[in-house]
């Protein structure tokens, strides 16, 4: 299964702009990618800080053939970006409940998934944030960034293409999935 890719300069929140993609048309598979957003969301409520060179993309699918549970569908993105990410590094990356990825005790990624319901159907909106060029400050949690940790210059372009291929392929995994009763 292919995500649509749909990319913009600047938005207000690609989880956000990924419901709306969802209400106006009618694809059940899409990749959102924005240079910047100006309300990125956090976990609870709190706002994602969005410094321009970091990646910000919001994937959504149907999920109402998907017999796994969110709780487990999380885990699973968790481990797809830490296996992405230690393709540049090979510091030791901890996944910390519910959605974040931690490399020395510094937050480089955070994942804020959300379900929504339209006609029906049951959506799965994936919302990831990774540090890439810049660290933002965010109070009572260091945060890192690619750059920093590798010292080196890392296109976004090619993260954004290694990701979609993941999704892609972990997408077809959890359709074919069986549950056993």
């Amino acid at each position: 299964m292919k995500f649509k890719k749909f990319k913009f300069k600047k938005v207000r929140s690609t989880n956000n702009t990924a419901i709306r993609i969802i209400k106006k048309t009618h694809y059940k598979y899409g990749m959102v990618i924005s240079e910047s957003q100006t309300n990125g969301k956090g976990q609870y409520g709190r706002k994602w800080i969005s410094h321009k060179g970091n990646l910000f993309v919001t994937f959504f699918h149907e999920v109402n053939k998907i017999k796994l549970s969110i709780a487990t569908i999380t885990k699973l993105n968790c481990l797809l970006i830490k296996k992405l990410i230690s393709k540049y590094t090979n510091k030791k990356i901890l996944y910390k409940k519910p959605n974040d990825l931690f490399i020395d005790k510094k937050k480089i990624c955070g994942i804020l998934q959300e379900i929504i319901y339209m006609q029906n159907k049951r959506y799965l909106i994936t919302g990831i944030g990774i540090n890439i060029n810049k660290s933002p400050y965010i109070k009572k949690c260091p945060t890192t960034n690619l750059n920093e940790l590798t010292n080196k210059h890392i296109k976004i372009n090619e993260i954004e293409k290694s990701l979609k291929q993941i999704f892609e392929n972990n997408l077809l995994k959890m359709h074919s999935f069986k549950v056993n009763n």
